[in-house]
This record gives C-alpha cells, sequence and structure tokens, in this order.
C-alpha cells in the first residue's frame, strides 16, 4: 500500500483471498481460522487506508452466522479507513459451493475519484454476462481479482477488456505469476501495465483517462454503438422480406 501511494496511486487493488489465505492452499478447514487474527489484519489495512490517503480494495474471506459458510469476498476500504462496500464472490467454482463458500448475489459498483467501478473474482471470468451487466450499469471498468495459475484467465480478462470496453485489472499472487502475472487492460485490448512474472511482489499502476485519444475509438464509437446493436432496433427495423433471404437452400 505504501509503494502504491509513493507511486501516485489513489487506489490499490490485491488478489482473492490476499489478506486472510484461500481455502485449500492456506486454509484446510475453517475450524483452523482465527478470525479475531483476521479482524486485526483488516482493521491494519484500514488504518493505512487512512493514514496514505488511498482506496484499497482486498480479497478477504468475509465469516456468517453459524452454520452459514462465510462469502469469499472483496473488502473496498476508502482513505478514511471505513469499510466502503463490500462484493462476495457469485459464480462460486464447484468445489467451493459445494464444500466452503456461501455465494453473493449482488453486483457491485463503487465510484472511486469520478470512475465507476465493478468488482469481480476468479472463475467469474468466465462468466461474461457479469462482465457486460458491468458495463449496462455504466462501469469505467471491472477490478477483477484471482487466485489462479490459469493463463487463460489473463487471456479472457484482455478479450474481455475489448469485448466490454471496459479497463480491467487483474490481481493474482506472486507465486501464480509465472502463468499470468497481474495486468491492467485498456478499454481497446491495449495492456496498459504488467507486473514480472518471476514470482517477486511487483506493482503495475495505470492512468485511467477517458481523454485519450488511443481510447477515442473503443469508448466514443464502439461503447455506444455496441449498447445500440445489443438492444437490437437498429437491426429489426431494418429486417426485409425477401424470398432469397428466407430460402437458405438457393446459392
Amino acid at each position: 500500500m505504501a509503494a502504491a501511494a509513493s507511486a501516485g496511486a489513489r487506489l490499490v487493488q490485491f488478489p482473492e483471498g490476499a489478506l486472510s489465505g484461500y481455502v485449500k492452499a492456506q486454509i484446510p478447514a475453517w475450524g483452523s481460522v482465527d478470525w479475531d487474527a483476521q479482524r486485526a489484519a483488516l482493521a491494519t489495512v484500514q488504518a493505512e487506508a487512512a493514514r496514505l490517503g488511498l482506496w484499497a480494495v482486498v480479497g478477504c474471506n468475509h465469516p456468517l452466522t453459524p452454520p452459514h459458510r462465510p462469502h469469499n469476498s472483496l473488502y473496498v476500504v476508502s482513505p478514511t479507513g471505513r469499510i466502503a462496500t463490500r462484493y462476495d464472490k457469485r459464480h462460486c467454482s464447484h468445489t467451493e459451493v459445494s464444500d466452503w463458500y456461501s455465494p453473493g448475489a449482488e453486483p457491485i459498483v463503487v465510484t472511486i475519484e469520478g470512475f465507476r467501478f465493478g468488482l469481480a473474482l476468479c472463475i467469474e471470468i468466465q462468466f461474461p454476462e457479469l462482465f457486460l451487466d458491468y458495463e449496462r450499469r455504466g462501469a469505467d471498468a471491472v477490478l477483477f481479482s484471482s487466485y489462479s495459475r490459469d493463463p487463460m484467465f489473463a487471456i479472457q480478462a484482455r478479450a474481455l477488456a475489448a469485448t466490454t470496453t471496459l479497463w480491467i485489472a487483474m490481481a493474482v499472487p506472486a507465486q501464480c505469476s509465472d502463468a499470468a502475472p497481474s495486468a491492467i487492460f485498456a478499454p481497446n485490448g491495449d495492456v496498459v501495465a504488467r507486473c514480472a512474472d518471476d514470482g517477486r511482489a511487483d506493482l503495475a499502476c495505470a492512468t485511467l483517462d477517458r481523454s485519450d485519444p488511443a481510447l477515442a475509438v473503443a469508448l466514443g464509437k464502439a461503447r455506444p454503438w455496441r449498447g445500440e446493436a445489443r438492444a437490437g432496433a437498429i437491426y429489426r427495423e431494418r429486417i426485409v422480406e425477401d424470398p432469397r433471404s428466407s430460402d437458405r437452400r438457393t446459392p
């Protein structure tokens, strides 16, 4: 967090399970978790956010009332040190939803420094409808945090950035960087910044600029056009009745 603030960042994003550890990898059973220690660690993050005047998005398990399983979550900590909101992973993996977590139910969009950020976790990259929904909700970017060594996640994140015309920031643990390091993708699919892929801790920084000439087509033309196209009216009003259209067997 201090390194991000020193680099001029107003928002810092961490991977899935960054504060709490992730199930199976660091957590063998919920009974082994010291929730008081986790709350104390989160309080430290909150205090540091207030000290630095920095937004922090932190992957962390969120305990529920027993016997309900925890959520797999992202806490959004404001520069005042308060928890502004929390995103709970909705599309959990088969293992997660069968044995580990209670799924969340709501999309979350938070406004930070004039930009609207959606939130997503890990396997949710496999569900493009979640990212399209954030685009429809007026998001500018999606903060996508993962604990994964799947190289396809980076490919999918970059493709979704270009498809939805959203910035997508992908945060993964340093120990997973050999497969696909943390990176930030622009609304035209360009790679804005990328961390090292050698297992060391690193920081990827980017400035979101809607007026960037490189994004003129993506944000000024593609995004509004695709909205019209998805609504369908521009096609419905141009559908013709022509026997050569309906006959699919004649060249």
